[in-house]
């Protein structure tokens, strides 16, 4: 084995431990699906400032962490192919799709489907 493909070798090893020890856990994921819900929230407050919205929107930041974790975590399944996980859950009867890779989560498919029902339910 040359010393050029010994290096290549150890590269390609460093990138996949950091893949590795990056790869988010359900935890994370439920963190990035309640701030995509709270960004929705915002989008809508700056759309409509009707009072009862006002008020489930306050209801949703104060519990926020409760309820997507009662409500998303019990519904999400999580494939771990130690470089990656794939998270699947089933939203507002939509299938949401998303990759999580070195610490990034990438949405794959359902996403804005799940948050527009979201909108539609509860405003």
């Amino acid at each position: 084995m040359t010393l050029g493909r010994l290096a290549f070798l150890v590269v390609i090893l460093t990138i996949c431990i950091g893949l590795v020890l990056l790869n988010p856990s359900k935890d994370d994921y439920l963190k990035f699906v309640e701030t995509e819900l709270k960004n929705a929230m915002d989008r809508s407050a700056q759309v409509s400032t009707d009072r009862d919205m006002a008020v489930v929107r306050s209801i949703f930041r104060s519990h926020s962490r409760e309820l997507v974790g009662s409500f998303v975590g019990p519904r999400t399944i999580r494939r771990n192919w130690g470089l990656v996980s794939m998270y699947e859950s089933r939203v507002f009867e939509t299938e949401v799709l998303v990759l999580g890779v070195c610490g990034r989560f990438i949405p794959l498919k359902g996403v804005d489907d799940a948050i527009l029902r979201l909108g539609r339910m509860a405003f």
